[in-house]
């Protein structure tokens, strides 16, 4: 029996390798086209590695940060992402202790209309969403965090009131007898013991809104504002040419942050991705 299950171990950590590589792959191949020359790319192909006479270095790098407004267009993206993950975090975690608290119909009710939005496929809002961005003004990087928080709000609250229904009520009634506020309670005792899941319903969310593409291009004006993955869409050169090398390194320099806070917060999602599904 130990040999049969380590056969099915085995072959399911070379399944798994296989898949993980052929993720890996359009990223490493993204890098060494960065670090390539611009014409060896488009004559000697995407696939080919860089050699000693068509490695170039830095230079796409630094053309990619000089050229099109590449630090305007990273400081907008940093803070619609900054600004919606910390909106979602702030209120969805209130609005799930309520949930979790305050037994009634409308509690109910408000948490099945929270995880039904999960479901909801974005295509079916998006012409819609258009046309009440431009009238409720929310059609620039400052104020765009609402429409983030509506979205991303139905996976933080069912993930954080899955968690809070772990915790003891007890402790917010020792709380309370203290003498704390509700606010005070909550953000002195509950908020802390939160951690877990708000650091992976954090991270989830930050990943989501720093790529994503759809939303900001339907809301905002592409004229004047350009998060990072409508830059790299509209990357042109002189005349109008797309320069390859400096779009392949733009597109590196928009995954190595993301791809170092999920690395730093991997452990912190399964933790709480398991605490808010096995919980309540």
């Amino acid at each position: 029996m130990k040999s049969k299950e380590k056969g099915i171990n085995t072959l399911c950590t070379c399944v798994l390798t296989v898949l993980s590589l052929l993720y890996i792959f359009p990223v490493v191949m993204i890098l060494f086209n960065s670090l390539k020359k611009e014409n060896s790319i488009t004559t000697d192909g995407a696939f080919t590695l860089p050699t000693a006479e068509t490695f170039d270095g830095l230079t796409n790098y630094i053309n990619a940060i000089q050229a099109q407004g590449f630090l305007k267009s990273l400081g907008y993206s940093l803070f619609i992402t900054i600004s919606s993950v910390a909106a979602i975090l702030l209120f969805c975690s209130m609005t799930a202790w309520y949930l979790a608290r305050v037994k009634s119909v409308f509690s109910t009710l408000f948490y099945y209309l929270c995880v039904f939005s999960m479901v909801v496929p974005f295509q079916m809002v998006m012409y819609t969403l258009s046309s009440t961005a431009d009238q409720l003004k929310l059609n620039t990087p400052w104020n765009i965090w609402i429409i983030y928080l509506g979205f991303g709000a139905g996976l933080a609250v069912f993930m954080i009131t899955g968690f809070m229904k772990s915790i003891p009520l007890e402790i917010e009634e020792a709380a309370m007898i203290d003498g704390c506020t509700p606010l005070r309670t909550f953000f002195s005792i509950v908020m802390p013991m939160l951690k877990p899941t708000l650091v992976s319903v954090g991270i989830l969310e930050a990943m989501w809104v720093w790529n994503d593409y759809l939303l900001p291009t339907l809301v905002l004006d592409i004229k004047s504002y350009k998060t990072i993955p409508m830059l790299i869409q509209y990357f042109r050169g002189s005349y109008g040419r797309v320069e390859m090398g400096p779009m392949m390194a733009s597109i590196m320099l928009t995954i190595i942050p993301i791809i170092v806070v999920y690395l730093a917060g991997q452990k912190h999602i399964i933790k709480g991705v398991a605490a808010g599904a096995v919980k309540g």
